[in-house]
């Protein structure tokens, strides 16, 4: 069974920002509001290139099988798109919002709802007054003097007194092991919901009580509110400048939201910030992930397949060429077909990310990262899949991984030929097979084409 032969796979989409700080309301998802576009676009996955048994949700809900599974989705948010703190704090905002239902009503009034006429007047607030600026060095601020960004002589500081450098380096982004300011997952939660332990709730209020203060929050924080040990937590892994994990947020919605939280711990508060985080999922990250699960083998494989394409279409021709220009009869320029339908077949296929060879056998390569899976630090492999489901983790850097040197000594030949999975999901294989459909019958209406246009041609009598 295949999809319409007009099918096309979902296009590339490019990272962008859906702010939501200017306010606004309209149809909800997840709890937020979307406008009328975006609400077109949540119900148009097809439209894409996706089907239903693909979707988002499907997909989030455990409701596939790999490779297009929410592990899958992760592996490609960490190691493609480098974005996988959008996943980790919506699968951190489901989980909240479910753990917050289940507390006691006395519980629950402790933590009013952030209305969204309350977020509008944030948002209108912070727009008539925005935010301090920030300090710079007297060195830095010779630079841009005379220039459009000259900084006022107050927020100059002079860095001989002993004050903080803003262009030093940034201490390293402590690793799972480490005893550092990111408490390891393995503690369990506490009856308030957090996985601090008192070693580290100081560090974690003293990077959430800096992130309030940069926002320039006068409210302090109700600490009596459920969960506000694991809001600091939160605050300086995903929303805190230079948090392990921050997300993509302009100065607005950040402010917004440290206002909002500051308020209260209810989960309305990250109504706008989920916003922009599940549009950013369901509308760019979503759609190029379907788009990569369906190149079934890597790069070095898929170029070796364009050249195959390629060799096979120039002997198509060079055929046709000799047998015009010989004595033969017209009948025998048909041979010419063989080579203009393989080629032309590959190499279509091969340009969508498909190899022909391995959707035969409904095949894929092993991604690079799972290659490794069952070497001897297999402990370490297993270690970074655990933190990328840690949504209060660590950072999701994978540089130091040990398969990413591996990989890059690998051979060219041995990454062609590399180790292949069967795909276990059915929707995947139906777009495959509509590809390969399509490829086929595209190549045999340009073979109908060339070959037709050889037979026409007379002949040349050389030989």
């Amino acid at each position: 069974m295949v999809y319409s032969l007009t099918y096309r796979r979902p296009p590339h989409v490019e990272a962008r920002r859906i702010s939501t700080a200017s306010g606004g309301s309209g149809p909800s998802i997840g709890g937020t509001t979307l406008d009328d576009s975006q609400e077109h676009l949540q119900d148009s996955s097809i439209n894409y290139g996706i089907p239903d048994a693909l979707s988002f949700d499907r997909i989030i809900d455990g409701g596939t099988c790999p490779p297009c599974t929410t592990r899958d989705f992760m592996n490609y948010l960490i190691y493609i798109e480098h974005s996988a703190e959008n996943l980790q704090f919506f699968l951190w905002y489901q989980d909240y919002v479910r753990r917050f239902d289940l507390l006691s009503a006395s519980e629950r009034r402790l933590a009013p709802e952030w209305s969204l006429e309350q977020a509008d007047a944030q948002a209108l607030a912070l727009k008539d007054n925005p935010a301090p600026m920030k300090s710079i060095s007297a060195d830095t601020a010779a630079v841009f003097r005379g220039t459009d960004f000259a900084t006022p002589k107050a927020n100059i500081v002079d860095l001989s007194k002993g004050g903080p450098n803003p262009f030093g380096t940034p201490p390293m982004t402590p690793k799972s092991g480490d005893h550092g300011s990111i408490a390891p997952s393995e503690y369990p939660w506490s009856d308030s919901g957090s996985t601090l332990r008192s070693g580290f709730r100081a560090t974690h209020d003293q990077k959430a009580a800096g992130a309030f203060e940069a926002a320039d929050v006068k409210l302090q924080p109700f600490t009596i509110q459920p969960f506000r040990e694991e809001i600091s937590r939160i605050i300086s892994v995903y929303i805190a400048e230079g948090a392990p994990r921050q997300l993509n947020l302009s100065s607005k919605e950040r402010a917004g939201l440290l206002h909002a939280l500051a308020a209260t711990t209810h989960p309305t508060a990250f109504r706008r910030v989920i916003h922009t985080v599940e549009w950013s999922l369901r509308h760019q990250a979503h759609q190029n992930f379907i788009r990569w699960t369906i190149c079934n083998g890597n790069r070095p494989r898929v170029i070796f397949a364009r050249g195959l394409g390629i060799a096979g279409i120039l002997g198509g021709i060079l055929a046709a060429v000799l047998i015009v220009l010989s004595n033969a009869g017209r009948g025998w320029r048909v041979l010419s077909a063989i080579g203009f339908a393989i080629g032309i077949a590959t190499l279509v296929a091969a340009w969508k990310g498909m190899c022909v060879v391995l959707h035969g056998m409904h095949h894929r390569h092993l991604r690079p990262w799972e290659l490794f899976a069952e070497d001897d630090d297999a402990p370490s492999v297993l270690e970074m899949k655990k933190d990328s489901f840690d949504t209060l983790g660590s950072s999701n850097s994978y540089e130091d991984q040990p398969w990413v040197a591996k990989y890059e000594k690998r051979n060219l030949i041995r990454k062609v030929f590399d180790r292949e999975v069967w795909i276990q999901e059915p929707a995947l294989r139906q777009i495959q097979d509509t590809i390969f459909l399509q490829a086929v019958l595209g190549s045999l209406a340009l073979t109908a084409i060339c070959v037709g246009i050889f037979v026409a041609l007379p002949k040349g009598n050389f030989y």
